[in-house]
């Protein structure tokens, strides 16, 4: 070929320009402005999202960390709701700031420590390391990719001992201790009463001069900038539609015998050995246990026979409701998108007959699984599931070809009601359920019937003169056909046209204004508890009350508050607040009618259990309130560094979201 090019100099220089072209269009094209993440797979990106000293997060990174959300919840959420990519990017970095800051002080983990703690993670019922061949699969069928597993392993043990190091002084007294479980067992019934802003301005009335008045100082606030239509239209209820089609049994099997062969099971049995922790000591004593049973159930090719498995659930479960029936659940297990139960999941995706090879922690006990048989769907069993889609599949169709026609006949006679006249016996309905009337919106109103909907809106956008017909638009229910009645310009609009509004707004500001004192008054007024209940309904106030209450709980309407609880528990019985307690922009007034103090006997008992909690508790606040000062130290220093145009592209591409901080390493259990 280069020979070729050679004796053909004058071809060879108009391909090698031609090729150079190419490839800058090429470039140029990929790498364009607007181009988005969308395009590009975010799995494989290896564009720096940020840097903690040298360490580098990249694209990649973040989009696994979501991958692994979006499993998390099925798919049926949108994470961006939770907080966006900056809350997972916030977990990554704090990831790196731990591991940087273990290695300054040399607590880094070493590969032995790593190989460590993997052998015994994935150790079998016998404790012995379940091979490279296995382990590789393991992680890869669950996390992808498995280097950035055993990095993340790493980063785990890393943190481990630094906060060993960093907590190794802490300590906690018995007085807090016995103080904290005093706090925490204590129960109250109270009465309580909340002056809230929206009761006490259903009293006010202002007259109409203090609202020509306030309007004249803020007609400004109520500037419409957008014009605003009155809308005529035909609504088709899909619903009512479909209510009249006739769905036979013929049509009904049709539908079954369409159904793949997943879709005509029910699911499939579930046998399971349940493994209770009774305290964190004994945790390790209790997994034994588990793979001690695992090894009796299984058989040399890895499973065990209904009745062999059921022996050991009668036996050892302490699940009383499933033992005594062999550890079967009592329906079979299907997963559900939009209910991801991780646990049960597990079962459906082994094979019939197979046993868990390692027990599975959930919810603080420890799980043995054996699925058996798939159960068949019976059509009798799918009937009503197939009519109700089939019946709303039709409806569907039949309501879009009625709006279909009531569009040409609006557009036609630019009559609603004659339309609806017209087509309210085949829409089986009344031609007043058919044509409704919107007052004056603008685009982001909630519309009466039909809420805030971007389809509708679009329908309507081109409507500017009066008679103007839209195309048909989904609405909630069905469809829609919209007619323009009338038109405002934008405009700041008079006083009558939002005398409601002005009212409204000058009795939450004096409502506001006037909250503080009423709740004082009410305060002042009471000697005990028992009068809080005609003092606060002689204001106008309704009291509530709440038994057993404990301190951090949420008391009724009023909500929570540390200050509420801090008042709470220094009353004793009979006892009122005489200063009102703020909770947000409301007021509480609360009284104790019987304080049940906590049973010591039984803090006694839990003495050691509760020291290490609280322990705990005080260890994790000391390690986040240190790793929160690095991580600030770092950031002033220039150490870290987010690159904020390719977090933004991201977030652009695909808006989610991260709990507040990033869970502790999910190591797979079976």
């Amino acid at each position: 070929m280069l020979k070729q090019l050679g004796r053909l100099k004058g071809t060879r220089n108009i391909i090698i320009v031609g090729f150079v072209v190419l490839m800058a269009v090429s470039l140029i094209v990929f790498y364009a402005p607007g181009r988005t993440a969308r395009e590009r797979d975010p799995s494989k990106d290896r564009e720096v999202i940020a840097r903690v000293v040298g360490d580098e997060i990249t694209v990649a990174d973040l989009a696994q960390i979501r991958e692994n959300y979006q499993q998390m919840f099925g798919g049926q959420i949108d994470l961006a709701q939770l907080g966006g990519d900056k809350r997972f990017l916030d977990g990554l970095v704090r990831d790196r700031v731990i591991a940087q800051e273990a290695a300054r002080l040399g607590l880094s983990a070493s590969d032995a420590e790593v190989a460590d703690k993997i052998r015994k993670q994935f150790s079998d019922a016998g404790g012995q390391f379940v091979g490279l061949d296995r382990y590789k699969e393991s992680v890869t069928a669950r996390y992808g990719d498995l280097e950035k597993f055993e990095r993340n392993v790493r980063y785990a043990i890393a943190q481990e001992k630094l906060k060993a190091f960093v907590t190794a002084s802490v300590r906690v007294s018995d007085e807090e201790v016995q103080n904290d479980y005093k706090r925490k067992n204590t129960s109250f019934d109270v009465s309580y009463v909340l002056v809230a802003a929206d009761k006490l301005a259903e009293k006010i009335q202002p007259s109409d001069e203090d609202l020509k008045s306030y309007y004249e100082q803020h007609k400004t606030d109520y500037r419409i900038l957008e014009p605003q239509k009155k809308i005529r239209y035909v609504f088709i209820d899909q619903e009512k539609a479909g209510a009249k089609l006739q769905i036979s049994d013929k049509d009904l099997h049709d539908e079954y015998d369409k159904l793949s062969p997943e879709h005509k099971q029910a699911g499939v049995k579930v046998q399971q050995i349940l493994l209770k922790v009774a305290r964190k000591d004994l945790d390790a004593q209790v997994e034994q246990k588990a793979k001690d049973l695992i090894a009796k159930a299984r058989g040399p090719n890895g499973e065990s026979t209904e009745e062999a498995f059921a022996e050991l659930a009668r036996g050892n479960s302490e699940d009383p409701a499933t033992a005594k029936n062999g550890g079967f659940l009592a329906r079979p297990v299907k997963k559900n998108p939009n209910k991801p139960d991780a646990l049960y999941d597990r079962a459906v995706d082994m094979q019939p007959g197979e046993v868990t090879d390692v027990p599975i922690k959930f919810a603080g006990s420890w799980y043995i699984l054996r699925r058996g048989e798939s159960v068949p769907k019976t059509f009798e069993e799918a009937k009503e599931e197939l009519l109700v889609s089939l019946r709303n599949r039709r409806g569907y169709s039949v309501a879009a070809q009625l709006a279909e026609r009531a569009t040409r006949r609006l557009k036609e006679t630019k009559d609603p009601q004659k339309v609806a006249q017209e087509l309210a016996a085949e829409a089986n309905m009344t031609p007043a359920d058919m044509v409704k009337e919107t007052p004056y919106i603008k685009p982001g109103d909630d519309v009466p019937g039909i809420g805030s909907n971007q389809q509708f809106e679009q329908a309507i956008a081109p409507l500017n003169n009066p008679n103007d017909v839209s195309e048909r638009t989904g609405v909630k229910g069905g469809f829609a056909i919209a007619m323009l009645v009338d038109k405002k310009e934008p405009r700041i609009p008079d006083f009558e046209e939002v005398k409601n509004k002005v009212a409204q707004a000058l009795k939450e500001l004096r409502s506001k204004e006037q909250l503080q004192q009423k709740a004082n008054e009410i305060a002042s007024s009471l000697s005990s508890a028992a009068d809080l209940k005609a003092a606060a309904e002689k204001a106008g106030f309704e009291v509530a009350t709440e038994q057993n209450y404990k301190l951090g709980g949420t008391l009724g309407k009023a909500g929570t508050s540390p200050a509420l609880d801090e008042a709470i528990y220094s009353l004793k019985a009979g006892e009122v607040t005489k200063t009102p307690v703020r909770i947000g922009e409301n007021w509480v007034i609360v009284g104790v009618t019987k304080r049940n103090e906590a049973d010591l006997a039984a803090f006694a008992k839990e003495r050691d259990q509760l020291t290490q909690s609280k322990l705990s508790e005080r260890q994790n606040q000391v390690f986040e309130d240190y790793i929160a000062t690095v991580e600030e130290r770092m950031k002033r220093d220039g150490k870290i560094k987010i690159y904020s145009d390719v977090l933004a592209r991201m977030e652009e591409s695909e808006p989610v979201a991260a709990p507040p901080r990033r869970p502790r390493l999910p190591f797979p259990t079976k």
